[in-house]
C-alpha cells in the first residue's frame, strides 16, 4: 500500500482516495515574473515523482497545475509590488507579455526535464469570475472586512486557523498597528487589494490616489486585482471539487501560503479543501540558505546547460535524496550527476540492446526459468516497496543500479522502472536486437567452441565475420553478448 508523509496531521499515512482508483493531485505552479530556478524545479520534480508513483500504481490522475500571472506581491504580508508589474518594468514589456513569455519558459524547462504535463494549466488572470465569486461567498458568511486598501480575510472567526503550519493561537493577536497597516490581526490577509487607496484619515467618501496599474478588474468592492491565495481556492475547486486527494507544493508555502488557501476554502464551504498535503524541501547553498529569486542567489537550467549539465542529469541529482530532506547544491556534485547519469545509460544500453548466448558450459542453468522469473518478480516488488514508502527515491535507484549491475533486470523491466525515474533511459539507446540470424548464431557456437579449446586465432577469426555482419560482441560470464553497432 502507498504510504505518504500528510503535512497536515505530521505522520505518515496510508494513501486512500476520494473515489476508487482515480486521484484528484493539485500543485501550486510558478508566479511568470521571471525564470524558474533550480531550486523552484526541485518541487516539480518532486511532484512529478508523486504523479508517475501514483500511476505506476494503477491511478488515473487528474492533475492542476496553476499558473500565477497576477496578484503576488513581493511581501506574503500583502504589501509591496505586484510581481508581475514589477518584470514589466524590468524589463519595459507589458504584464501580459511578461506573464506569455515566462509561462512559455517554464513549460520549456519542465519538458527538458521529462516532468509530464499537467491535464490543467489554468492563469490566474483567466479566472477572475470564481475568484470575485468566492470572496462574495466568504463576504455573506462574515469571514471579511475592507481597509482603505482592499478586502481582507478575519483569521480570528476561524477557530483552526493556522493547522497546516502549527500555527499558535496566541499569533492572532494584534501587533503594533504600524506594522500590520489597517489589518485587525497579523495573520490576516488580502482576499482583493484596490488599485486606489484612501489615506486612514481621509473623509468617508473621498476619492484614492489612483495608481497606474496594467492588470485590473471590476469588483463590488472596488477596482483592482485578486490576493495570491485566492486563485488556487478558485481554481481547484473550480477543476477538482472540494474536498479533492493531494495537493502539494515547496515547504515555503506552509506557514502563509496554502494556510490561508485551507482557511478561506473551507470557511466557504465547510469541508476539508484537501485530504493530502506534501511539500517538497529546498535546495540549498552551501552555508545553508535556500535559493531564491528574491535574494538573487538563483541558477536556473540553461546556466546547468553552459556547465555541460543536462537537466535529466539535474533530475538524476535530484532523485537521489529524499524530497522532505533538503539538498546541497553544488557543481561538483553536479557533474558527479551528469557522469553517474552517463554511466546508467552505458549500463542499461548494455542491458537493453543485446543478446547473450549462454556458453554450453551455462546452459543448464539458462533453462531455469522459474527461478529467473522468482528473481525477477521479488526485485519488482522490491522496487514498488521502496515507492510506496513516501516515495523512497534513493533507495529505488540503489536497487535499480544494484540490479543493472549484477544483470538480475530485465529489459521489461528497465523500461517500466524508468516510467517512474524519468530518465528517458529509451531514446539513448542503441537500436535494440530482437533477434539475431542464423549464421550468425552459428558462428557464436563455434566461437564458444575455440574459445573453450583456447584456440585464440580461430576465436578472433570468428569475432572479425560478426563484427563485418554489423554486430559488437563481449565476452561476459553469462555467455556472448551480441550488441548491434
Amino acid at each position: 500500500m502507498l504510504r505518504l508523509y500528510n503535512t497536515l496531521t505530521r505522520k505518515l499515512e496510508p494513501f486512500e482516495t476520494l473515489k476508487k482508483g482515480s486521484v484528484g493531485l493539485y500543485t501550486c505552479g510558478p508566479t511568470v515574473y521571471n525564470y524558474a530556478h533550480i531550486g523552484n524545479l526541485r518541487t516539480y520534480i518532486f511532484e512529478d515523482i508523486l504523479k508517475r508513483t501514483l500511476l505506476y500504481n494503477g491511478y488515473k490522475v487528474k492533475h492542476v497545475m496553476n499558473i500565477t500571472d497576477v496578484g503576488h506581491l513581493t511581501s506574503d504580508a500583502d504589501e509591496g509590488e505586484d510581481k508581475m508589474e514589477k518584470g514589466a518594468a524590468r524589463e519595459g514589456k507589458t504584464a501580459w507579455d511578461i506573464a506569455e513569455f515566462y509561462t512559455k519558459a517554464f513549460l520549456h524547462d519542465l519538458k527538458d526535464l521529462n516532468i509530464l504535463p499537467a491535464d490543467k494549466h489554468p492563469r490566474a488572470t483567466d479566472y477572475i469570475k470564481e475568484q470575485i465569486k468566492l470572496v462574495a461567498t466568504l463576504e455573506k458568511k462574515g469571514f471579511i472586512y475592507q481597509t482603505s486598501d482592499g478586502v481582507y480575510f478575519d483569521t480570528s472567526k476561524l477557530s483552526d486557523y493556522g493547522k497546516l503550519a502549527g500555527l499558535k493561537k496566541q499569533s492572532l493577536k494584534a501587533g503594533a498597528r504600524i506594522d500590520m497597516g489597517e489589518k485587525k490581526h497579523i495573520t490576516d490577509f488580502a482576499l482583493w487589494k484596490f488599485s486606489s487607496r484612501v489615506s486612514p484619515s481621509a473623509r468617508e467618501g473621498a476619492r484614492g490616489e489612483r495608481e497606474k496599474r496594467q492588470m485590473e478588474w471590476k469588483s463590488p468592492w472596488g477596482v483592482g486585482f485578486p490576493g495570491w491565495h485566492l486563485e488556487c481556492s478558485a481554481m481547484s475547486e473550480k477543476f477538482l471539487g472540494q474536498p479533492f486527494d493531494i495537493h502539494c507544493g515547496g515547504i515555503d508555502h506552509i506557514p502563509v501560503h496554502h494556510t490561508n488557501e485551507i482557511a478561506q476554502s473551507e470557511a466557504a464551504y465547510g469541508k476539508p479543501l484537501a485530504n493530502y498535503w506534501l511539500h517538497g524541501e529546498f535546495l540549498v547553498i552551501p552555508g545553508g540558505d535556500k535559493m531564491a529569486k528574491s535574494s538573487e542567489n538563483f541558477i536556473t537550467l540553461e546556466s546547468l546547460k553552459k556547465h555541460d549539465i543536462s537537466p535529466l542529469a539535474y533530475r538524476y541529482f535530484c532523485l537521489q535524496t529524499h524530497y522532505r530532506k533538503p539538498l546541497t547544491f553544488s557543481w561538483k556534485a553536479l557533474e558527479a550527476a551528469q557522469n553517474g547519469l552517463n554511466h546508467l545509460y552505458a549500463a542499461s544500453a548494455s542491458l537493453a540492446g543485446s543478446i547473450v548466448i549462454p556458453s554450453e558450459a551455462r546452459a543448464d542453468e539458462v533453462e531455469d526459468t522459474p527461478r529467473s522469473e522468482s528473481l525477477s518478480q521479488s526485485i519488482t516488488n522490491q522496487f514498488l516497496t521502496h515507492l510506496n514508502s513516501d516515495l523512497d527515491l534513493p533507495a529505488a535507484l540503489a536497487l535499480f543500479w544494484q540490479s543493472l549491475k549484477n544483470h538480475s533486470i530485465t529489459q521489461k523491466q528497465l523500461f517500466q522502472f524508468d516510467e517512474v525515474l524519468g530518465l528517458d533511459i529509451k531514446s539513448h539507446l542503441k537500436k535494440p536486437i530482437e533477434k539475431i540470424s542464423a549464421a550468425a548464431q552459428k558462428f557464436v557456437s563455434e566461437r564458444n567452441t575455440a574459445r573453450a579449446a583456447k584456440d585464440w586465432p580461430k576465436s578472433d577469426e570468428l569475432r572479425k565475420k560478426l563484427e563485418e555482419m554489423g554486430y559488437e560482441i563481449k565476452d561476459t560470464k553469462d555467455g556472448t553478448e551480441i550488441t548491434n553497432k
